[in-house]
């Protein structure tokens, strides 16, 4: 059925190519547009040959032609499909965990990153929210609290012990002569 609309139409591989690359350069969303043009034209509006022969997403090809056909172009705002960060969704969540990490927290001795070091451990911090006045059902989970801490600058700092300095062994050669 497919290679017999094509057959019907007169179109060959070559010019299926050459459309899909031309098509290509065209940028969104007038691509779509493009895209629904050349369906409705070449292909008999079926989608579907659309996304076989050109590997085109069906939708965005179906939704070309009805953009083409009631002559509306459909505005797609991405930029707010994202889910809400937990400090975003409760900005005193926010406040509270800052307020807990303030007196555990100090900056590197050297001074040379903006980082706040804490031997406080997120699960430490989701403890002190729930001794504070929060319900366990109203508080993320411990990794959000730790991806939130991540985000505003805070790092657990594991102090790591100290290794004696053993004698290198040219050091101790060299004394003995």
């Amino acid at each position: 059925m497919k290679t017999s609309i094509l057959n019907r139409n007169g179109i060959s591989l070559q010019v299926i190519n050459l459309i899909g690359r031309l098509i290509d350069l065209i940028p969104w969303p007038q691509r779509r547009s493009a895209m629904g043009d050349a369906a409705l034209s070449l292909l008999d509006g079926k989608a579907r040959v659309a996304e076989e022969f050109f590997g085109w997403n069906r939708g965005a090809v179906e939704l070309g032609m009805n953009e083409l056909r009631t002559g509306i172009l459909c505005v797609n705002d991405i930029s707010n499909r994202r889910r809400l960060k937990a400090e975003e969704k409760t900005p005193q969540l926010l406040a509270d965990i800052l307020e807990i990490m303030a007196p555990h927290s100090q900056a590197e001795s050297h001074l040379r990153t903006t980082l706040l070091y804490t031997n406080l451990t997120p699960k430490a911090v989701y403890g002190a929210l729930l001794e504070k006045g929060w319900k366990g059902e109203d508080l993320p989970t411990i990794q959000t609290i730790s991806n939130m801490l991540d985000r505003h600058g805070y790092r657990l700092k594991v102090v790591g012990k100290s290794k004696v300095q053993k004698k290198s062994l040219k050091l101790t050669q060299s004394s003995k002569t």
